[in-house]
């Protein structure tokens, strides 16, 4: 009977009345003892494993684990290393342990960051669907953020000669002639291309404008924030790195990703003082945070965005 209840209950059925109790119309009354009478001899199915586990897997996957409510096909390597790592990122879950360690004790270490892996793999997807959502679609009314901004894109054929194809225009919203929806775009980056222009074309002057602001942002930011830290870069250069941010060498070089000029730049400052932090310590060491900490004492919220927010899908 307990058993009857449970699923009468996930079913959103309710048991049949006591004859003495009965007040429901004999016609609906049989149409309800008929119902119960189905789902009672149905099989019972335990509410856990109506629910699938979830399911990731790393496009380089060698190995995999069952977790309680998951299941993870992760990249396993090993190498010159002594303890095991975890590295949980777009593509997945990968695993590095030294050459000696057994696989019954990586498989352990798994286990026991069980929650935290499957919560990281969790956020990883979200993210990844977010950018799906945001994938671009280029044409005329498109939107992209530009530090931290929506602009839309225009087409305005004036821009073909000058100003390498492409301005930004930002309404005036006390001008006479200022769109009066509160929601109308404030940015409109003017694209100078025909009519009769290709998506291919509206992406590739689009992005080589971007890469125009990126560098100018960029060097500012660089030039703002280098004496602070006491140290001097020598060359910045732009990357479309598919998975890091930034880079720095030692003789004062720093790499940094284009895409970064999506952000706002609080989160630009994040990366530009972490790169430059390693021409002081090229490491991640308690005295290399110490160095972006004393410069963005809340680095770790700024990072934390980094994280979180999504760049459009190119």
């Amino acid at each position: 009977m307990a058993m009857r209840q449970l699923v009468l209950d996930l079913f959103g059925v309710a048991p049949a009345a006591h004859p003495s109790e009965e007040k429901t119309p004999p016609a609906l009354a049989e149409q309800t003892q008929a119902a119960t009478q189905s789902i009672a001899n149905e099989p019972a199915v335990l509410l856990n494993d109506a629910l699938a586990p979830a399911h990731f897997a790393h496009p380089r996957a060698n190995r995999a684990i069952h977790f309680a409510h998951a299941r993870v096909h992760y990249e396993f390597r090993r190498g010159q290393r002594r303890t095991i790592g975890f590295t949980v990122g777009a593509e997945g879950l990968s695993v590095r342990a030294p050459r000696w360690t057994p696989v019954h004790e990586v498989e352990a270490a798994l286990r026991e960051k069980e929650r935290w892996i499957v919560a990281k793999l969790g956020e990883a997807r979200e993210r990844h669907q977010r950018i799906e959502s945001n994938r671009i679609e280029w044409k005329p009314g498109a939107t992209l953020p530009f530090l931290g901004q929506s602009v839309t894109l225009v087409l305005d054929p004036r821009q073909r000669h000058g100003r390498g194809g492409a301005v930004l225009v930002e309404s005036d919203a006390d001008a006479p002639d200022a769109p009066d929806a509160p929601d109308a775009p404030r940015l409109a980056l003017h694209v100078g291309l025909p009519h009769t222009a290709t998506p291919e074309q509206w992406r590739d002057t689009t992005q080589a404008w971007l890469m125009r602001q990126a560098r100018r942002v960029f060097t500012a930011r660089l030039d703002h924030f280098a004496p602070q830290l006491g140290v001097r870069w020598q060359r910045m250069s732009l990357s479309s790195a598919g998975t890091r941010w930034g880079s720095a060498s030692a003789d004062g070089s720093i790499r940094l990703n284009w895409r970064l000029i999506h952000f706002r730049e609080s989160v630009i400052d994040y990366v530009v003082v972490h790169e430059l932090a390693h021409l002081r310590e090229m490491n991640h060491s308690p005295r290399f945070w110490q160095h972006v900490e004393s410069v963005l004492p809340d680095y770790a919220e700024r990072r934390g965005q980094l994280r979180d927010e999504a760049v459009p899908r190119w």
